[in-house]
């Protein structure tokens, strides 16, 4: 079987509106608004014309197909990490990592298209120019500066979708975090009996006021600052 050309929406030239038509910036604000109320599978060609009270022509005016779609909405999404053009590296990396957290966040659907849909776009090119750029100044050099870019985004996306996936879980729980919690600590403790570090780790939680929450907000400003810290023993100029 003969691989699929690659092909994507920021690749062919963008169609201006039909008279009386959809833009394709309404299309792609209405699709975030469909994604954000109802999740992934919720969304298809057809609701969207639904929800618009357009018919198919007008949306494959704009779009070949639904992945041409879903390029566009995750674009929409980077466009909430806007970075400055000539910030200190550090001050841009933690704009960068706390602006695409909250993106995240706000768009829990889009955890699993991070990395699967080509981020071709403008919003996320600029994103990821200014990011590059900030470490050059800093001095990191040839392909440290490609490493240092990975190792933001990495860290920012691994520390923030599995706490997404846990808000997910809760909401759909209907549970209070205080519910949760009291539900799971007795068989959490229980099966970390014979392991001494979790069993010590685990039950000092229990003596203080832990909010999970707040813990793993704290838990990822430790860990960024600990990157950064890494990533500036990698500079040359000393700056």
């Amino acid at each position: 079987m003969s691989p699929k050309p690659f092909s994507s929406v920021w690749t062919r030239e963008r169609r201006g509106t039909r008279e009386q038509g959809l833009s394709r910036d309404q299309i792609v604000r209405a699709a975030v608004e469909l994604l954000d109320a109802e999740g992934l599978d919720a969304l298809s060609m057809r609701k969207l014309g639904a929800r618009l009270g357009a018919g198919a022509t007008s949306l494959y005016w704009h779009v070949a197909n639904k992945d041409e779609l879903i390029e566009l909405v995750m674009d929409e999404v980077y466009a909430a990490v806007v970075l400055p053009e000539d910030a200190d590296w550090r001050e841009t990396t933690r704009v960068f990592a706390y602006g695409m957290r909250g993106a995240v966040f706000a768009h829990p659907w889009s955890a699993g298209l991070i990395g699967v849909v080509p981020a071709l776009g403008p919003n996320a090119l600029t994103a990821a120019d200014r990011l590059m750029g900030a470490f050059v100044r800093a001095g990191f050099q040839g392909v440290d500066v490609d490493y240092a870019c990975t190792a933001v985004v990495s860290y920012t996306l691994g520390a923030t979708i599995p706490e997404v996936a846990f808000l997910g879980t809760l909401e759909n729980s209907g549970q209070s975090v205080a519910d949760l919690q009291a539900a799971v600590d007795p068989i959490l403790m229980k099966a970390v009996a014979d392991r001494p570090n979790l069993l010590e780790r685990f039950s000092s939680y229990s003596n203080m006021a832990y909010d999970p929450l707040v813990a793993r907000r704290l838990a990822f400003e430790f860990g960024l600052t600990a990157l950064l810290d890494g990533l500036d023993r990698h500079r040359t100029d000393g700056s």
